[in-house]
């Protein structure tokens, strides 16, 4: 006789079924779990023997096997715990076996019976309604189970669902998690001075476009970037599960309550390639992954490693994160927004103590630890000045966020108009993820656009990836102005964004636009 229920194993977000069967034979008694997994699953063993006991049962004095199929599946982590215990009780006639057709199980085991707080609750309920089973989880995960809208049985202890399937104490569905109010985030009306990088952060957040802010230290930059939340529009449904699982995964949500304020992941500068992409042992999310649908905001860009930055390009232009293993590919899902901020040089560059004193050399030996592809996916480059004394001297400004983010939203519905929901790929309906071929049919310049476009591209060295996202921040910038077409006022000011290519004078650039 074998006695089985579901569990899952996680590929990335993905849940995947895993069938935990049980079966008593004769022999020495032992008890051997097979299947490809890991120090967890095997330790789970004596989590499961230590429950048993709490409760004073003993294990049958015969040779158990547990098999998790498929046995070619890597499983990890602890979460097989209660699946095996089910099953096992199951075959000892401590449950009817018949009571757990149609269920899926995960959950870790304590010594005492009891059951705790478990990862990847979230996508292993939406993998069971998708195939029609009910999940059994820990009390500690239903209201996070319970938003996946499928049955879910959420026991605190392994004796609470024998009560419950001897039908001695019926455990009720659980409520869904709360959803979070969104905290006031800070109000850009705090920022003073910085009217062209206000306008900036405007663009960045009407189109989900990349963007660096470069200038002396105490120039505003961070401020800037932590304001930019506060513009964006709040997460969609769709939206709003995507990153939940990813938070489920990495065990971010409390208690089951869901936000649907945008992700804002900022990372020290010492952060890890794994830490920043994923991987570690069991594959992990990384930062990219949870800044999905989100802002990703690297500060003092130019002192992270150098390696750690150019393995953002491929999460930059792909829009997920690939860590590669012998016998595996785990994939994240990654399509986030870049804000980055840096000093001109290592000296800082500002005016008066913060002046530089080593001359240019020091501000193009700092700015070169990026290179060239990586700052090719920068759409919008901004050197903010310094704030003097007369700046912070004034009184607030007119705009706040609230009056920014009425123009973004606006800007925001045109483009949801123009693109639709959120496609099968995970693109955002804004313009920095608008495919090559639309964009080149939406942003059409008119003829004067046309002819200016054409010769910057050349006296900028503009790069093809370059030449699109010129055209890409143009449009965002006429869905502000409320204008049907692209015109040469608004490829002119994409273009005052772009980072002058490597070697150039510091006039080619105004000389491009003049012409």
């Amino acid at each position: 006789m074998v006695c089985r229920i579901t569990t899952f194993a996680f590929e990335g977000v993905e849940a995947q079924p895993v069938d935990v069967q049980v079966q008593l034979t004769g022999g020495q008694p032992a008890f051997n779990i097979v299947g490809l997994g890991d120090k967890a699953v095997t330790e789970s063993r004596e989590r499961v023997r230590a429950a048993l006991a709490a409760l004073g049962l003993a294990m049958p004095p015969k040779r158990v096997i547990v098999n998790l199929a498929p046995a070619d599946l890597p499983k990890e982590g602890s979460h097989y715990d209660l699946a095996i215990a089910l099953s096992i009780l199951a075959i000892m006639g401590v449950i009817p076996p018949d009571m757990l057709e149609g269920h899926a199980a995960i959950g870790e085991l304590s010594l005492d019976g009891r059951l705790g707080e478990t990862l990847g609750v979230l996508p292993a309920a939406m993998a069971a309604e998708a195939l029609d089973l009910k999940l059994i989880c820990p009390a500690p995960c239903g209201g996070e189970a319970a938003w996946a809208g499928g049955s879910v049985l959420a026991a605190p202890s392994l004796i609470a669902l024998i009560n419950h399937f001897t039908g001695r104490a019926v455990i009720g569905p659980p409520a869904a998690g709360v959803l979070a109010e969104p905290p006031m985030g800070p109000d850009l009306r705090d920022v003073k001075g910085q009217e062209g990088a206000k306008r900036v952060l405007e663009i960045a957040a009407a189109g989900g476009h990349n963007l660096l802010f470069c200038g002396p230290p105490g120039s505003g930059k961070s401020m800037l970037a932590q304001r930019l939340p506060g513009l964006l529009p709040p997460l969609s449904a769709r939206e709003l599960l995507e990153v939940s699982q990813i938070q489920s995964i990495a065990g971010l949500l409390e208690r089951g309550r869901l936000s649907r304020t945008r992700p804002f992941r900022a990372p020290h500068h010492s952060a890890s390639m794994a830490a920043l992409v994923g991987g570690g042992i069991k594959a992990k999310p990384g930062e990219v992954s949870l800044a999905h649908h989100g802002i990703l905001f690297l500060d003092e860009l130019p002192e992270f490693p150098a390696h750690v930055l150019d393995s953002l390009r491929q999460p930059l232009e792909e829009g997920e994160a690939v860590v590669a293993r012998a016998n595996r590919h785990v994939r994240y899902p990654a399509r986030f927004q870049l804000v980055a901020a840096m000093n001109p040089c290592r000296c800082g560059g500002g005016p008066g103590a913060a002046a530089c004193t080593k001359g240019p050399k020091c501000a193009q030996t700092y700015q070169s630890r990026l290179s060239g592809p990586f700052l090719d996916r920068i759409d919008l480059y901004y050197d903010t000045p310094p704030v003097t004394a007369v700046d912070l001297a004034l009184p607030p400004a007119a705009e706040g966020t609230a009056e920014v983010k009425a123009r973004v939203l606006k800007a925001r519905d045109i483009q949801t108009e123009r693109f639709g929901e959120i496609t099968s790929d995970q693109r955002r309906p804004v313009n920095a993820d608008a495919p090559t071929g639309d964009i080149e049919r939406l942003a059409a310049p008119d003829a004067p656009g046309a002819a200016l476009l054409a010769d910057a591209a050349v006296k900028l060295q503009l790069t093809a990836r370059g030449y699109h996202r010129v055209l890409k921040v143009a449009r965002t910038i006429a869905d502000l102005d409320g204008a049907t077409g692209v015109r040469r006022l608004h490829i002119a000011e994409a273009l005052t964004y772009r980072r002058r290519a490597p070697g150039q004078a510091e006039g080619v650039q105004a000389d491009a636009l003049a012409r």
